[in-house]
Formats: C-alpha cells, structure tokens, sequence
C-alpha cells in the first residue's frame, strides 16, 4: 500500500527529533520535569495551561514539548552563554512570540547543557532558531535576524501550522495568554490574510492567486513570494505519494517532471541538499526550457529553505556556474 506524501514538513530545512521521544520519556510513575504541563480535554478549551509563554527546553523534558506541540506550535531557540549573538536574539525572540498572545510558545535551549538536543537539532551554529509542529521539527533560521524578518518567518510557521491543522494556544497562570500580553498584534495585509483563509480550507490553488496579487501590487512583498513558493509547493504534492513519486523518478532519470516530483518530495520531507543536487546534477543534460524549469524551482526552494540556510549558498553559486 503506497505511502500519501506527508504535509509539508518545514519552512527551512529538516531535522529528526524522533529519537528524543525515547531519551527523554521518563520511567512510569516517575514525576514529570519542571516547564510543561499535561492538559485534560476541559483544559485545552480554555487555552493550555503553562507557568510562562517561555519554557526551558532539557534533554529530560522535550518529550513533553513534543507533545505540547500537537495543539501548539513551539518555536525553539537554541543558544549558549558564549554566544553574543544569542544575548541579542533570545530576549528579541521572547519579546515576538509574547506580541502573538499564546499562539506560539517558546522553549529555550542551552545546548552546552543539553547535548542531545543540540546534536538532534544540528546546531553546528549559533543561535539556531527551530519550530516543533505536531511533534515534526521544522528548521527556521540559523543567526540573529532583524525582528521584522523573525515575524515573517514566525507569520509562515503559524500558516503552516493551521494547515497541518495546529492551531491550539496557551494560558498563562490559568488565564488566556491573550490577555495576558499587552502588545496588539497587526492584521495581515489583505491579501495575505485571504491566502492563509484559503490554506486552511485546503484552497491552494485560491492561496496561489491571493499571494500572486500580493506579489503583482508589490514586488518586494518577500513574505508573499516565499508564501506562493510554499503554498505552490503544496499544491504539486497534493494527491501524490511517496512510492509512485519516487519510483517514476528511479524508472526515468533523465525525465524532468519526473526529477522535479522527487526533488518536492525531498525539499518536504527535508532532505534539501538532495533536492539541490539532483536537479544541479540533471541541469546541464537539459534543452533550454528544461533549464529554465530547473532554475525556476530551484529559486522558489531557496525562498522556502530560507537565504539565510548554509546550504542555499553553496547551491545558489553551483546554479550561477552552470547559467553562465
């Protein structure tokens, strides 16, 4: 039986956190670590109650963030005492996901006290700033960013998250965590907040239109760019599975259509440095409007993966080479 290809599972990249469900699971009857709390049914109505919209991340209690994340994304910054960066971005990171009133919640994690955590995230570089949905990881960013482009990757994760069908929040001290936090969140422009409408009913096609319009009325819409290279990347995954997709690639591997099916499949399931090097590897065998399709899904990857991703870098030159 053929596996469906599963949602899309990031907005810059992938990592494998399922080995943290077996370190971290505590012994039965053992107490549970300090930071989250298990919620009844009756709980989750009014808002998930947690001591903070700030937890400490450990290597003994992610599972518990795992679980938190079924009904509510996590952001999850990664940093260390050393890190002078980290002394810029972790209170600017609190500050945001404060202003979004218990729709995001933020975890903490030193990685020089939790090495497990900091090899399950690839932290090779610090801070490393990750989101957990419905127990996925899902990479963001790696690096300081101003706060206006953390609020647009932050505005992309909440997208995602109600199109996976995440879309709980948290209370604070037993009150919504919406009334807790003073700063008033700004509506999303027009036409971007129809494309996020259209995503939740499961519109793509009606989401692709919204960002386009967003896009034609202003070109340096990036938010709306990455969100058409998202959405659309959804929209081809739709109806497919895992095992025709990659056996049509594995029976043709000269046919484009083909090779650009896995590539999504790849860049969804994380594996993008795969999805570079296979349509790299296939773009100088190519006619020119096969190349052209080639650079065109290439650019919308980098839009999804993230500028700020080492790995978009070395791919980007790679691509520049074979163009000129």
């Amino acid at each position: 039986m053929s596996n469906p290809v599963p949602p899309l599972g990031n907005l810059r990249g992938g990592i494998d956190l399922s080995p943290l469900v077996q370190r971290s699971a505590r012994p039965h009857g053992a107490p549970a670590s300090a930071g989250v709390n298990p919620a009844s049914p009756d709980e989750l109505a009014g808002g998930i109650p947690v001591p903070s919209l700030v937890l400490e991340g450990t290597d003994a209690n992610f599972s518990q963030v795992l679980e938190l994340s079924r009904e509510v994304p996590i952001v999850v910054d990664l940093w260390a005492e050393w890190c002078e960066p980290c002394k810029t971005l972790s209170p600017a990171l609190e500050r945001i996901v404060e202003s979004y009133r218990g729709k995001l919640l933020l975890v903490t994690v030193d990685v020089d006290a939790n090495p497990q955590l900091a090899q399950a995230f690839g932290a090779e570089s610090l801070p490393t700033v990750a989101a957990v949905l419905g127990g996925r990881p899902v990479s963001l960013f790696v690096g300081a960013l101003p706060e206006e482009q953390v609020r647009e990757v932050f505005d992309q994760l909440l997208v995602l998250a109600a199109q996976n069908g995440i879309t709980g929040s948290v209370a604070v001290d037993g009150a919504p965590a919406e009334q807790a936090a003073a700063p008033v969140e700004e509506p999303l422009p027009p036409h971007h907040a129809e494309a996020y409408e259209a995503i939740e009913r499961g519109d793509y096609q009606g989401a692709i239109r919204e960002y386009k319009t967003a896009i034609a009325q202003n070109p340096n819409d990036s938010l709306a760019v990455a969100g058409l290279a998202q959405v659309s990347l959804i929209a081809r995954l739709a109806g497919k599975t895992l095992d025709s997709v990659r056996s049509a690639a594995a029976a043709s591997p000269d046919d484009l259509e083909a090779q650009l099916d896995v590539a999504d499949v790849d860049v969804s399931g994380g594996h993008v440095d795969d999805a570079f090097d296979r349509l790299l590897t296939l773009f100088p065998r190519l006619d020119a409007s096969g190349k052209n399709a080639v650079r065109t899904r290439l650019l919308d990857y980098f839009e999804i993966v993230g500028a700020e991703d080492p790995r978009v870098a070395p791919a980007r030159r790679r691509l520049t080479n074979l163009l000129y």
